[in-house]
């Protein structure tokens, strides 16, 4: 048994939440986070915190802080392949932050944020080649960045519209995490985008892939779009969700014995409109120990 596997049991179950970053609760349409608290507390059991360290945290996730409330730390600044963006400054904000918000753990897209120096607002979010040689150094980052901040580390996969590389999207994070000796957030709606880009079924690549490591599930809706005749899906953080998505959700739920939490990524809606989808999710985790249920 690997040390994750070892490890995962002292995670804690959160359930499902929702996400932010730096300001998103100002912006005209956001959803609010306290208002869902208060309204379906089984909505918001917990707070995804996108940070840029070079933002910090803004008023509303300190003062979900706190309240003592769970949360997690999702960086929006770090190239996991590069050891340079691990420099000793960066890491002492993480950890600082990390406190703050009393994280569960340290999760992030295991892609491209940065090209050259990392810069205040870059935030250039591009997929990894999904090539071998890739996966072991994003591997390295990981476990360069658990020992740093003393937390656990989920790669997630990024969205995109062009993937580039050999290896399949859930090859190569099944490689990344047996060289990061970790576990993962499965982007359920990043996955679908991925599979329609390369012509595939929504769960293809499922059966071979290890799904004890799945920790966390984001859930987020997807727009198709068509330029100059290239089709491709946006991804929107709507309440649109895609059939594909569902599908995802609807494979990797009852396999996912280590499943700690699931984020419905809505920031952009009322809370209103995210409910139908809320008790969508519910319903698919019915049973689940995520949600004090019996083995899945």
């Amino acid at each position: 048994m690997s040390g994750f596997l070892s490890r995962v049991s002292a995670l804690p179950v959160l359930g499902v939440g929702v996400s932010t970053e730096y300001g998103a609760g100002a912006a005209p349409g956001a959803l609010d986070i306290p208002g869902l608290r208060a309204r379906a507390p089984q909505n918001a059991a917990f707070l995804e915190v996108g940070v840029e360290v070079a933002k910090g945290l803004d008023a509303d996730a300190r003062a979900w802080a706190a309240a003592g409330l769970p949360a997690t730390y999702h960086f929006l600044d770090l190239n996991l392949d590069e050891p340079e963006d691990l420099d000793a400054d960066w890491l002492a904000g993480v950890r600082a932050l990390a406190d703050a918000l009393g994280a569960a753990w340290i999760c992030g897209d295991a892609g491209l944020w940065h090209t050259g120096p990392r810069d205040r607002a870059h935030m250039m979010l591009l997929p990894p080649i999904l090539q071998a040689s890739a996966a072991a150094a994003m591997g390295d980052g990981v476990q360069a960045l658990r020992t740093a901040t003393g937390r656990e580390v989920l790669p997630e996969n990024p969205p995109g519209t062009v993937f580039v590389g050999p290896l399949h999207l859930l090859d190569f994070f099944a490689r990344l995490c047996e060289a990061g000796d970790t576990g993962m957030l499965l982007d359920a709606a990043h996955l679908a985008i991925f599979q329609r880009a390369r012509g595939l079924s929504p769960t293809t690549g499922l059966d071979g892939f290890p799904l004890d490591r799945i920790v966390e599930l984001h859930v987020a809706g997807g727009v198709p779009r068509e330029s100059g005749g290239f089709r491709f899906v946006e991804d929107t953080h709507s309440v649109d969700i895609l059939d594909d998505t569902w599908e995802i959700l609807s494979a990797v739920i009852p396999r996912a014995p280590n499943l700690r939490a699931v984020v419905f990524e809505c920031e952009r809606n009322r809370v209103d409109d995210t409910l139908p989808a809320f008790a969508r999710i519910h319903a698919l985790l019915r049973g689940h120990p995520l949600l004090g249920g019996g083995a899945p």
